[in-house]
């Protein structure tokens, strides 16, 4: 049987087959729909998500060292947070096979950064292996964890953006139910204090000349003879492009595996074609170790390593070939910028900022990043997960230092807060910072497509969960102050941010509602209704003023031959967040 799927789509299904028992992540774009589809096989594979990813990778551990197969997948930034349990698991080496599946995100999609996470794999010093296609995504799964096995190592499974997302036939086959490897007390093999690790460095040395040995023989990395004239070195996506651009007027050298690299293999390529290309996607990863080992090649120096390759960038560079597009008036397109939506709950909380003088405002990884843009302009920064506090916590005692009156609000969600947030407000009540800390409650991990939390009650294969009282965790952190508020009520939340600056210790301001985009769960029913309606302009009362325009909501619609505001009916939401901001009451809600 054949199926379309995306990479990320092959990736679970790889899961599925090769046997794998317990798979943990924390959703990142381009990866969470990997955990989201490993979790619709439930009864096989136990799959969670993780607070964070280092937790995520933590959990895999365990499970690899009971014995079972595992997996751990995360976007490019995600390993950041889990290179620690990564980098000391590569020295223990595995019981059960482990993969942790790194999806990079060249372009910057929907990322802060735009990193290789290759290198990653050569600093740990494991094995890695990059599919080029959905089929490859499933297939190379078993192989990893097969390869796990054998060498005794966590294999990094680098995917790219555009190898999760796009889609390709993939042949199915059964599960292959495996036997839970037996567990055996080792303390000096997953014990890693400096006596032990010091031991295992010579271990995992020798194990690298033995993957590298691998890496010359396995059928992962292959040979495709067409015209020698000209000779490409590629991997991952960027094989597709080479041959998209090249056709049969190439030979080939496709790499899945690429650490170690196989180095003879690449030199007995090199010496039989003409020209020879590295085309790969972001860093010189492949072009640095080439050149090293004495083989000239063409690469970054025409192939740019910054925003994510295609085909009509190879073309271009290494050819000289500007491919034809439709042509269309560029004048008459409109940008688009990223908007919270229509009924957003963080809306009014930043219009309400917004309006504060001498304020900075510390942002977080999330929807509520689009805080700062026109026309709320309420965010100052916005550096990685759970980064807010720490960076308000240090801003403002620099202000304090120089005598500057600046207040500092930091602002972070929910999932957020779970993340890395809590490690992080433990500084602030340490430190005694004077710093309000606003905890955007959505009840859902919204930015990567609502994934359950531990603040939601329920797991990611549906069961009902422990819900983590948000008031009562930061209050066992130490905070003295804390207030919960309604987000859609702008004087309420006003009054809270009065309240909290005017404090001299560390304060909490919890804002409460539901993502807008959210499917309501019996417990959110229960405790905020059916408020769903719609707002109306009475354009008879609207004097055209366009105050209500400044809350950024794209139901507002400003009609210049009128002069007046219409609403969308289709985006509102019925918040009344613009009726509240109308200074003549001309806005009004009405349906349930």
């Amino acid at each position: 049987m054949k199926k379309l799927l995306s990479g990320n789509e092959g990736v679970a299904r790889g899961a599925y087959e090769a046997g794998v028992v317990y798979a943990a992540a924390y959703p990142g774009t381009p990866s969470t729909e990997i955990l989201e589809n490993i979790g619709k096989y439930k009864g096989d594979i136990i799959a969670e998500w993780a607070p964070n990813e280092k937790v995520a990778v933590e959990s895999a551990i365990g499970a690899s060292l009971a014995g079972g197969r595992a997996l751990s997948a995360m976007k490019m930034v995600g390993l950041n947070v889990a290179a620690d349990p990564f980098f000391s698991y590569a020295y223990a080496g595995v019981n059960g096979g482990l993969i942790i599946v790194d999806a990079d995100d060249p372009g910057l999609h929907s990322s802060q950064n735009e990193q290789d996470n290759r290198h990653f794999a050569v600093a740990a010093k494991v094995a890695m292996v990059e599919p080029s296609d959905s089929q490859e995504a499933k297939d190379m799964v078993k192989t990893a964890l097969e390869i796990s096995e054998k060498f005794d190592t966590p294999v990094l499974f680098r995917m790219t953006t555009r190898v999760c997302h796009s889609k390709s036939l993939v042949e199915f086959k059964e599960r292959e139910e495996r036997e839970k490897k037996p567990y055996v007390k080792n303390f000096a093999k997953y014990s890693l204090i400096p006596a032990h690790a010091k031991k295992l460095h010579y271990v995992v040395e020798d194990r690298l000349k033995k993957l590298a040995s691998y890496s010359e023989q396995t059928p992962l990395n292959y040979i495709e003879w067409n015209d020698k004239h000209i000779g490409v070195i590629t991997s991952g996506i960027s094989f597709q492009y080479a041959k998209e651009v090249f056709g049969d007027k190439a030979s080939y050298l496709k790499l899945g595996f690429t650490n170690p690299l196989p180095i003879e293999k690449i030199k007995t390529f090199a010496k039989a074609v003409g020209t020879l290309y590295v085309i790969e996607e972001l860093d010189p990863f492949l072009e640095i170790q080439i050149k090293a080992a004495g083989i000239h090649c063409i690469g970054k120096d025409k192939i740019p390593g910054i925003e994510e390759l295609n085909p009509d960038i190879v073309a271009k560079t290494l050819l000289g070939e500007v491919r034809s597009t439709i042509s269309y008036d560029t004048d008459k397109v409109i940008g688009r910028p990223p908007t919270l939506c229509a009924g957003c709950p963080h809306r009014g909380f930043f219009y309400a900022l917004s309006k504060k003088k001498n304020v900075m405002m510390t942002g977080d990884i999330g929807c509520y990043g689009l805080g700062g843009s026109e026309p709320l302009n309420a965010q100052d920064t916005c550096i990685c997960m759970g980064s807010s506090i720490s960076t308000a916590h240090g801003a403002k005692k620099v202000f304090e230092k120089y005598n500057d009156s600046m207040r500092v609000v930091a602002v972070l969600g929910d999932s957020t807060f779970f993340h890395t947030g809590m490690n992080s407000l433990l500084q602030a009540v340490y430190n005694n910072s004077k710093i309000v800390t606003v905890i955007l409650d959505n009840r859902i991990t919204g930015m990567t497509g609502h994934q359950d939390n531990p603040g939601s009650g329920y797991t990611l294969q549906g069961d009902k969960s422990n819900v983590t009282d948000l008031p009562l965790l930061v209050k066992a952190l130490g905070i003295k102050y804390v207030r919960t508020v309604n987000p859609l009520h702008l004087k309420e939340v006003d009054d809270a941010l009065e309240w909290a600056m005017s404090l001299e210790g560390p304060s909490v301001i919890i804002t409460r509602w539901p993502c807008v985009l959210k499917k309501h769960t019996p417990e959110d029913l229960a405790e905020f209704g059916h408020y769903k309606g719609t707002c109306r302009v009475d354009t008879e009362k609207c004097i055209g003023c366009r105050k209500c325009t400044t809350t950024g909501c794209p139901a507002l619609i400003y009609k210049k031959e009128d002069k007046k505001v219409n609403i969308d009916d289709v985006q509102c939401d019925g918040c009344t967040v613009c009726a509240q901001v109308c200074p003549v009451q001309a806005i009004e809600r009405i349906g349930e």
